[in-house]
C-alpha cells in the first residue's frame, strides 16, 4: 500500500491485486462494454503518449466536461495525471459564462467533452479562452475532433520511456486535479487537491466499506467532475470494486436491475425520491396489502440501529423485511450492501426507514476542499448512529472552534485555491480548515452538523434561525418538493415552496377539485394554499416560537439546476432563488 502515493498508482495496483475483467463498464447503445484492469491500463498509456505527441507538458491543465459518467473519461483521467499534467473537471450544466471563466482561469490547453450538447457550449465561448488550443469529443460528432485521434497518436509506443520518466517525477505532494465549487454564491474557486489528498482519502476510506474486495459491483452515476464521486471511483480501483457507469439520473431503476450492485452512492435529493415513489406505490394498494405496507413503513420510522428497540420489535422487523421490505431491495437490484449518503444532510426518517428495509444507507460529511470524505457512518462495530455523520476517518483530526465552526485537519486538507491566496489564508489557519459549517462531536465520538454557518440567519428580534434544519422536517410533508427558509433581518421566519407536482395532482384528483396541469396553475388553488398551511402547522409544531414559520409563498415554477436554483450537487442557491421569486418575498414582508 505505500507504493499508493499517486493517484495514477491505482489502476496499476487493481491490475496486480485482482486484475479484474470488468474494470470499468459502460453502456454503449444499449448493449454493456466492459474494460479490463490490462485494457485500462493499455488505453491510459495510450493518450499519455498521445497527449506527449501533442505538446502536453507538466503541469499543463487539460478541461474535461461529461454529461455522464463514462469509461472514456477515467482513461483521460490517469492518462493526464501521469505526465505531471492536470485535468479541470468541469460541471456540464453551468453557464456558457462559467465555462468560459473557468476555462480562461485554469488556462486549460485542450478540452475533452461528452456529447453535441457540451461541444457546442464550448465552441460558443472558444474565441474567449486564448490558452486553449483544441476540443475533443468522446462521441462521434460530425466537424469535431474525436478523442480517437489522441488514441491513434498515442498508438506507437516508442515514447513510452518518456512518459515513464514524467511519472517517476511525480509525487505525493505535487498537484493533481483542480476542481472548481460549484458555489451557492460567487465565482467558482479553484480547489487544488494533490495527489496525497485524494489518495489518502480514497484509501481510508475503503476502511469504512464493508464488501469483499475483489468481487463486488458499484454503480456510479453522481457526476464524476465533483469530488465525491471521483474519490469513491479511486476507492473503488483499489478495493477490486467492478464500476459501471450509469447512462443517467432517469435511468437509474432499470440500471439498479440489470446490474444488481453491492454499493453506491446518493445525495438525499435522490433518497427522498425513491421513498416518495415507494409510499406513492404503496398508497395505491388496497385492503391488508395496504394496511401491511404502511404497518411496515411505520415501524422502519421507529428503527434504531443495535437492536436497540429490544427483541419484540426485532421480531416484528424480521416479519416486515420478509413481507414488505424485501420487494424495497429488489427495485434497487437486490444486492446493495452499502449506499453512501453525501453532498446535503440526510433526514434522520429516511435513515431509519432504508436501514430497517435493510438497505444500508450511510451519511458521511466531506468538502471539496477535505477531497471529500471527513467522516462516515459504518455498520459496522457499533460505528452507525442516525442523525450523524459518523466518526472521522484515519488520520483526521475534528474540533469545533469557540462559535461552533467544524474544523478539520488531515491528509485530505486541500492545499489551497488556485491564483487566490487571500480566501485560501482566510479557512486554511495553523493547518485547520475552516469548514463553514457548525456542528458538535458527541461524546462517543460521532460528529453531528448543526447548519452552514454561512446560512444561520438571525431575525430582527435577535435569534439566530438554522434554515437546513427546519427545510429537512418541513420536506416530509408529501405536498413540499423544495423550501427554502428565509428571513434575515426580518422578525419573523417564513418560506419559498416549490411543490411536489406529481403528487398535488394526484391529490387533487382525489379532492376532485380543478388545479390545471402547470404549477403556475396550481399555486392560485385557495384549497391548495389551505392544504399547504396544514402540513406547515404540523411540522411547526417541533420548533420554537422564534423558529416557526409564520409565513409562505408557492412559487411558480420547478426549481433545476438549468434554471440556476440548484447547484449541480442539488444545493438551494439561496441568493439566486430569493431574487428570483424578490416579488413573493416581499408580498410575504410587507403584510406581515
Amino acid at each position: 500500500m505505500s507504493s499508493l502515493k499517486r493517484l495514477f498508482d491505482f489502476p496499476y495496483y487493481q491490475l496486480k491485486q485482482y486484475n479484474l475483467e470488468d474494470a470499468l463498464v459502460t453502456k454503449y447503445n444499449g448493449v454493456w462494454k466492459s474494460t479490463s484492469s490490462k485494457e485500462y491500463i493499455e488505453q491510459i498509456n495510450k493518450i499519455s503518449r498521445g497527449l506527449l505527441r501533442l505538446g502536453v507538458k507538466p503541469n499543463d491543465k487539460i478541461a474535461l466536461i461529461s454529461s455522464n459518467n463514462r469509461t472514456e473519461w477515467n482513461i483521460m483521467d490517469i492518462g493526464i495525471m501521469q505526465l505531471g499534467a492536470q485535468d479541470v473537471p468541469i460541471y456540464p450544466t453551468i453557464s456558457e459564462e462559467d465555462y468560459a471563466y473557468v476555462l480562461n482561469h485554469s488556462e486549460s490547453r485542450f478540452c475533452f467533452v461528452s456529447d453535441k450538447e457540451v461541444y457546442d457550449k464550448v465552441m460558443a465561448i472558444k474565441s474567449e479562452v486564448e490558452s486553449l488550443k483544441e476540443v475533443y469529443t468522446f462521441d462521434q460528432i460530425e466537424g469535431a475532433k474525436n478523442w480517437d485521434e489522441v488514441l491513434d497518436l498515442g498508438s506507437d509506443d516508442s515514447n513510452q520511456s518518456e512518459v515513464q520518466s514524467l511519472m517517476d517525477q511525480v509525487t505525493e505532494n505535487d498537484l493533481a486535479t483542480l476542481i472548481y465549487t460549484s458555489g451557492t454564491t460567487g465565482r467558482p474557486k479553484g480547489v487544488m487537491l494533490s495527489h496525497k489528498n485524494i489518495a489518502s482519502n480514497a484509501i481510508h476510506s475503503s476502511t469504512r466499506l464493508p464488501l469483499d474486495k475483489g468481487n463486488a459491483k458499484a454503480l456510479s452515476f453522481l457526476p464524476v467532475c465533483h469530488v465525491y464521486e471521483r474519490m469513491l471511483q479511486y476507492m473503488y480501483q483499489f478495493s477490486g470494486v467492478s464500476i459501471y457507469f450509469a447512462e443517467s439520473i432517469e435511468t437509474i431503476s432499470d440500471n439498479l436491475k440489470e446490474v444488481k450492485p453491492e454499493v453506491m452512492s446518493a445525495v438525499p435529493r435522490l433518497l427522498e425520491k425513491v421513498y416518495d415513489k415507494i409510499i406513492a406505490k404503496g398508497t395505491d394498494l388496497t385492503g391488508i396489502k395496504k394496511k401491511l405496507f404502511f404497518w411496515a413503513v411505520e415501524l422502519g420510522l421507529k428503527f434504531e440501529p443495535y437492536e436497540q428497540n429490544g427483541w419484540w420489535y426485532e421480531t416484528q422487523l424480521k416479519l416486515a423485511r420478509k413481507l414488505i421490505f424485501v420487494k424495497w431491495q429488489e427495485a434497487l437490484g437486490g444486492n446493495l450492501k452499502v449506499i453512501a449518503s453525501g453532498s446535503a444532510a440526510l433526514q434522520p426518517r429516511l435513515a431509519r426507514v432504508f436501514n430497517a428495509a435493510d438497505i444500508r444507507v450511510m451519511e458521511g460529511y466531506g468538502l471539496t476542499e477535505t477531497s471529500p470524505v471527513v467522516s462516515v457512518n459504518d455498520m459496522r462495530d457499533g460505528g452507525f448512529k442516525i442523525g450523524t455523520v459518523g466518526k472521522p476517518i484515519p488520520e483526521t483530526e475534528v474540533k469545533i472552534a469557540g462559535d461552533g465552526e467544524i474544523l478539520v485537519k488531515g491528509p485530505q486538507v486541500m492545499m489551497g485555491y488556485y491564483k487566490d491566496q487571500q480566501k485560501t489564508d482566510e479557512v486554511l489557519i495553523d493547518n485547520y480548515f475552516h469548514t463553514g459549517d457548525i456542528g458538535e462531536v458527541c461524546k462517543d465520538g460521532f460528529l453531528k452538523i448543526t447548519d452552514r454557518k454561512k446560512e444561520m440567519f438571525k431575525t430582527s428580534g435577535g435569534k439566530y434561525v438554522a434554515p437546513q434544519i427546519i427545510e429537512n422536517v418541513m420536506k416530509q410533508s408529501r405536498f413540499i418538493e423544495q423550501i427554502m427558509v428565509v428571513g434575515e433581518g426580518q422578525k419573523m421566519p417564513a418560506a419559498l415552496i416549490q411543490l411536489n407536482e406529481e403528487f398535488v395532482k394526484e391529490w387533487g384528483e382525489r379532492k376532485d377539485l380543478k388545479l390545471g396541469n402547470s404549477l403556475a396553475e396550481m399555486v392560485k388553488s385557495q384549497e391548495l394554499i389551505d392544504r399547504v398551511q396544514e402540513e406547515i402547522d404540523f411540522f411547526n409544531q417541533k420548533f420554537g416560537n422564534w423558529e416557526k414559520i409564520k409565513r409562505f409563498e408557492l412559487t411558480p415554477d420547478v426549481w433545476s439546476i438549468e434554471e440556476e436554483h440548484l447547484t449541480p450537487t442539488m444545493k438551494l442557491k439561496r441568493r439566486v432563488i430569493k431574487e428570483k421569486y424578490m416579488d413573493l418575498y416581499n408580498k410575504i414582508y410587507s403584510n406581515s
